[in-house]
């Protein structure tokens, strides 16, 4: 089943999947905002697992080309300075995307990210990123019924390298 994101044909998403898988990319996004389509990414990450085990990673900020409001910045611990120096989107989405390959990808809320990855492989590369997913989210409403917010902490832990 492949989820489109609204009557046109925007982006597509691949398939939720709920069987745990061995080989993996767990990815997370930050973005300016909620909608894909006028708010822009500003950080993507990915490891990559084999076998249960961590074998690689992928971490970069990009550059959206607009202010990054108080708002986002308090939320993602992501300032507009540290812009000064990350790529544009047009050049980490590819490298993001071919690190990531076809592997079943697992997030908290991750069909978030996936809109955000598809519109945008969609924009700037002219092709869909269908990748089959596993959201986390659910899950862990399904475990721990009790807690009210299911939110994870954020902030930026990367490592920003800058040659201004």
């Amino acid at each position: 089943m492949i989820i489109s994101l609204s009557a046109e044909r925007d982006a597509l998403i691949g398939e939720r999947i709920y069987e745990f898988k061995k080989d993996y990319s767990v990815i997370d996004i930050e973005a300016t905002g909620l909608n894909p389509r006028y708010d822009a990414i500003i950080e993507l990450a990915a490891i990559k697992v084999r076998d249960n085990i961590i074998v690689d990673k992928f971490s970069s900020l990009v550059n959206p080309d607009i202010k990054i409001s108080d708002f986002i910045t308090n939320l993602t611990g992501i300032t507009n300075e540290m812009m000064q120096c990350a790529p544009s989107l047009d050049t980490i989405l590819p490298e993001f995307i071919s690190f990531i390959k076809d592997d079943i990808v697992i997030g908290h809320n991750v069909t978030f990210d996936l809109h955000f990855i598809s519109t945008e492989s969609l924009r700037l590369l002219k092709k869909d990123f269908i990748n089959n997913y596993i959201n986390t989210l659910p899950l862990s409403r399904k475990i721990f019924p009790e807690v009210t917010n299911h939110r994870l902490s954020v902030g930026y832990q990367g490592t920003l390298r800058c040659n201004l």
